[in-house]
């Protein structure tokens, strides 16, 4: 099998997409109805759809506005949001069965080349690109070839999962660009081929009260990482003492002072200025100090990428700030905006926790691959209106901001929606705190 970093074209199998297509519906989202609520039932992976997707909402005008883009003489690029792990590629396979069976999918290089060579087979005939971090070349051509034969290609965005079902966050050039040349490549032998960057967001809500799930996920949060027992209090409230606990943490670790009259968000921000001095000053001339944080870690993963420096004492300095920088930043804006949260909220919170701090452990590695919900969910799955990429407009960040506006709206009013119709359960939201 070829290393890890090596990019292999996908082998797409029609009878496999279609085989895994039916698997995914049942054993990854629906499960087995009535007997997943049924215990001894309701523990085995697959009986209860691993994701747990019960309900799939998505009206057949969104369908068709998807599949009326999709096919020959189009180069397609599907663009959903990002909010959740392993059921992203579920609802996505889901859609695509519906609308655009042979798209291609991408996916991060250690799903599809860390998993041995037998995975590795079977990902590319469902059609999957690897991700190589560093060198996109070789998966951006396979998708612009793949696009301009008419049969689509879905990748996210926002790039890595937030854990934030409500919030865009910043968009990745990757669609846009890759659809302008797929549209340069369909038109030189095509003269009306068309291209496309298609919105889509799916919203995930909790079907029943989802405290006592909620609960139990905490406390095993706070004892993996040997944190004071939250009982007694909500899971709204447990979550924050985690996330405060946490950085003060790390202003322990680091040597460094802080007040504790100070709100948990200026805690972080002032944390986040430091982290990104000292990685900024450990980086040396490499480092791109005049932008911003996000470009210092890039800068940071490619420095790890390409160094060749000896001194294992400073690659380890590197890694652990750039690191520790990056889960400071998972806990964005989106966190402290509202006076309330709902339990969808604390859910992604946990999630995020569970993610970036509870390692070491089987339990813990199998949570990272296969997150498991706490209680049974409906996905509300709603498709924009498709941007059309033409030659006389090629400008990649406008049809950004396009794309991440169609994308914020879409959910702004599914969630207008949702609490019209009274589907949320809140809490205090103890992250919100006026300055």
């Amino acid at each position: 099998m070829p290393g890890i970093d090596v990019f292999v074209p996908p082998s797409p199998k029609r009878w496999m997409i279609a085989t895994t297509s039916v698997i995914n519906r049942v054993a990854m989202l629906r499960g087995v109805p009535r007997l997943r609520d049924l215990w001894p039932f309701s523990l085995i992976p697959g009986i209860r759809g691993i994701s747990d997707v019960r309900v799939i909402d998505l009206p057949e005008k969104d369908l068709l506005r998807l599949k009326s883009v999709c096919g020959q003489g189009k180069a397609t690029f599907i663009a959903p949001s990002h909010p959740e792990f392993f059921t992203d590629w579920m609802i996505d396979k889901e859609l695509l069965w519906r609308a655009a069976p042979m798209a291609a999918s991408w996916a991060t290089h250690g799903v599809v080349n860390g998993m041995g060579g037998l995975m590795q087979r079977f990902w590319l005939a469902n059609n999957l690109i690897a991700q190589i971090p560093g060198n996109t070349d070789a998966a951006r051509r396979y998708s612009v070839e793949w696009a301009a034969k008419g049969h689509g290609v879905l990748l996210h965005p926002e790039g890595a999962v937030g854990w934030h079902n409500d919030y865009v966050a910043r968009l990745l050039p990757g669609a846009v660009e890759m659809a302008a040349a797929a549209l340069q490549l369909g038109a030189a032998s095509q003269a009306d081929f068309r291209a496309f960057v298609v919105p889509v967001v799916w919203k995930l809500v909790f079907l029943k009260d989802a405290e006592p799930g909620l609960q139990k996920e905490a406390g095993y949060v706070e004892r993996s990482l040997g944190l004071a027992s939250g009982n007694g209090k909500s899971s709204a409230e447990r979550v924050f003492d985690i996330y405060d606990a946490l950085i003060l943490r790390e202003f322990r670790k680091y040597d460094l002072t802080t007040s504790r009259t100070a709100s948990l968000r200026h805690r972080q921000a002032a944390l986040i200025e430091i982290l990104s001095q000292m990685l900024a000053e450990a980086l040396g001339p490499t480092s791109p100090r005049e932008s911003g944080v996000q470009d210092l870690l890039r800068a940071a993963r490619r420095w790890l990428r390409e160094s060749r420096s000896p001194e294992k004492t400073h690659r380890a300095e590197v890694k652990e700030l750039a690191d520790d920088l990056a889960r400071l930043l998972r806990l964005g804006s989106f966190a402290f905006e509202s006076k309330d949260i709902t339990q969808e909220q604390v859910a992604e919170h946990l999630k995020r926790l569970r993610n970036d701090y509870c390692v070491g452990s089987l339990r813990d590695s199998i949570n990272r691959f296969l997150p498991r919900p706490v209680a049974p969910r409906r996905a509300i799955i709603r498709v924009a209106e498709p941007i059309e990429i033409t030659k006389s407009r090629p400008n990649t960040d406008e049809a950004l901001i396009e794309l991440r506006n169609r994308l914020q709206f879409e959910l702004d009013a599914i969630n207008e929606d949702l609490r019209r119709e009274g589907a949320f359960r809140t809490q205090v939201n103890l992250f919100h705190r006026p300055d």
